[in-house]
């Protein structure tokens, strides 16, 4: 899982398009201010999860703006200045702001930061369990339950499993799989593929015909929550609201690793 929305708000309008655009392209939604009087309307319409905060807003007191997130107690904040020395650092951090990072620095430090805050973030919001119908997946205990039977899984097919479940149904290649359930691992992707056919045999009903973890041609592999939804029979809960219960489970993951 990662943060769903990001608040850029930055002075320079090609930082600011620049700092946007690669978070979009790293799966973000992104909305931009150029000052802090939009930035303030912005953020109680959108209720991002991170702040990107330019401290050197011309006409503006960006650390009070800072304390303000901070009282609204919603959002993960990294400041952006061209000040470096230890007061300047000290006097943001003291603000409120999670993290600090000095102008000019590099893209890729940039993203880095971001995904550090998201995976703090996750570790606060992520729910303790996921229920898909005849499918129960208990985060915290690491089991499943698949048709009121709990199936033993090895750490690696739960997390495969938990991996697949958080793309919204979305196909996901054997590199991205290997990547996001086992992020140190060093295996070949191909590995995946013995994990997935050992997976299907415990949570499909005919794994030569699989139906819940679904092969994608020339891509990889896909969960079908519809599969699972069409399956449940849950008292006093409509296919729609499992339906609905599945996806707001399910949040898109951004090119970081899998806590899991």
């Amino acid at each position: 899982m990662a943060i769903a929305t990001i608040q850029v708000i930055e002075g320079n309008p090609h930082l600011r398009s620049l700092l946007g655009w690669h978070l979009q392209q790293s799966g973000y939604r992104v909305h931009q201010s150029a000052d802090l009087v939009r930035a303030r309307e912005a953020y109680q319409t959108h209720q991002p999860n991170l702040v990107v905060l330019d401290a050197q807003l011309p006409g503006s007191n960006s650390l009070e703006f800072c304390q303000w997130i901070v009282q609204q107690g919603n959002s993960y904040l990294l400041m952006l200045s061209a000040r470096d020395t230890e007061a300047d650092i000290v006097a943001g951090l003291k603000s409120g702001a999670d993290d600090y990072l000095t102008k000019p620095f590099g893209m890729r430090e940039f993203l880095a930061r971001i995904e550090a805050l998201a995976r703090r973030f996750n570790r606060l919001s992520a729910p303790a369990s996921l229920n898909y119908g005849s499918l129960y997946i208990d985060l915290v205990q690491r089991r499943v339950r698949y048709r009121d039977e709990y199936i033993d899984l090895t750490p690696q097919e739960f997390s495969l499993l938990y991996v697949l479940t958080q793309v919204s149904g979305k196909p996901l290649s054997r590199t991205d799989l290997l990547q996001r359930a086992w992020p140190d691992a060093i295996d070949n992707p191909r590995t995946v593929d013995t994990h997935i056919l050992s997976l299907r045999k415990k949570i499909e009903a005919d794994p030569r015909q699989p139906s819940i973890i679904q092969t994608v041609r020339n891509v990889g592999y896909r969960f079908n929550v519809d599969r699972l939804v069409a399956d449940a029979d849950l008292p006093g809960q409509s296919r729609s609201e499992v339906r609905s219960m599945a996806t707001a489970a399910s949040v898109p993951v951004p090119g970081s690793s899998s806590a899991m």
